[in-house]
């Protein structure tokens, strides 16, 4: 397990790395601005950071020369962007960043980057990352129809729940989906991993979603215990 700091404005993404590298075993703290990101420093002394380059109070490029130029970056640090260009890239990593990441951050490339940094330790050459990253896999579909289905659940006590399809597509959708979802998280005992293998989608798209239905992540490792 390794202390991980996540830097970044946003608090979706900040919450949706949290989620992947906690579930990963990781100790994560997160900051959503360069002051709280030099507090943190000081405070956990993480392994790896995550940096944001856009931020409002002073960009990520900044902070990461300011950590080199005093000596601060004893730390792999990976440099996140969705707007940077390729000279920003370069420019981070002559400075000392490991590797660089664009959003949106897809769970193969996210875990390839954090593993390679932590492989690495304290910072010697950089390792350069410049890749434009494939957007997400859309989710499932289903022609609505009025019938019924049943679906069984193993989530602790048996059931069965019953959809009925007889209604706007999207609410029949967002049913079986959620049931999908609650019975494979069910059956790989919560394991976020095992169940993004079993329904093909990225980790990142399978929590956004998992959330947007509502779905209660603590099922299926409740079950399991």
């Amino acid at each position: 397990m390794a202390n991980i700091l996540v830097v970044d404005d946003e608090h979706g993404i900040r919450d949706l790395l949290w989620e992947i590298l906690n579930d990963e075993g990781h100790n994560v703290e997160l900051a959503e601005n360069a002051a709280q990101a030099r507090v943190a420093r000081l405070r956990e002394r993480p392994d790896l950071v995550l940096l944001d380059i856009w931020m409002p109070d002073t960009d990520g490029v900044t902070l990461l020369k300011e950590w080199s130029t005093t000596g601060a970056l004893t730390m792999p640090v990976i440099m996140m962007s969705g707007h940077a260009t390729i000279d920003t890239a370069v420019e981070a990593t002559k400075i000392g960043a490991m590797a660089f990441l664009e959003k949106p951050v897809t769970l193969q490339k996210l875990l390839k980057a954090v593993e390679q940094g932590l492989s690495r330790g304290n910072l010697s050459k950089p390792l350069v990352a410049v890749t434009p990253l494939p957007s997400m896999s859309p989710m499932l579909s289903m022609e609505s129809k009025q019938v019924h289905v049943s679906v069984s659940i193993d989530a602790g006590p048996p059931s069965n729940q019953n959809f009925l399809l007889d209604k706007p597509l999207r609410e029949a959708r967002d049913e079986f989906e959620k049931a999908y979802f609650e019975y494979h998280l069910a059956k790989e005992n919560g394991s976020m991993t095992r169940v993004a293998e079993k329904t093909g989608l990225e980790r990142t798209h399978l929590y956004r979603k998992l959330k947007q239905l509502g779905v209660d992540l603590t099922r299926g490792k409740r079950s399991g215990t």
